[in-house]
């Protein structure tokens, strides 16, 4: 089974390897036919500290690295 990509931006960097990224997903409400916008936070471990707040970034699903951490940085 290929591994999930997603696209956000960091939003903040002050953990040591460790990024939190903020993903949008936009959808059409099923009832009221609005596009709605939801977005969630995930952890993404970066190797060399290298991304920085405002930046976009591609994640990729991964094994668990710690207790919440799935997600690792592919590029920036």
């Amino acid at each position: 089974m290929p591994k999930r990509i997603l696209q956000g931006t960091v939003v903040s960097d002050k953990n040591d390897k460790t990024v939190v990224v903020k993903v949008e997903r936009r959808f059409t409400h099923p009832l009221f036919k609005k596009t709605v916008r939801r977005s969630k936070n995930y952890k993404a471990h970066d190797e060399a500290n290298k991304c920085k707040i405002g930046d976009l970034v591609s994640i990729q699903e991964s094994k668990p690295i710690s207790k919440d951490k799935r997600w690792v940085v592919l590029e920036v």
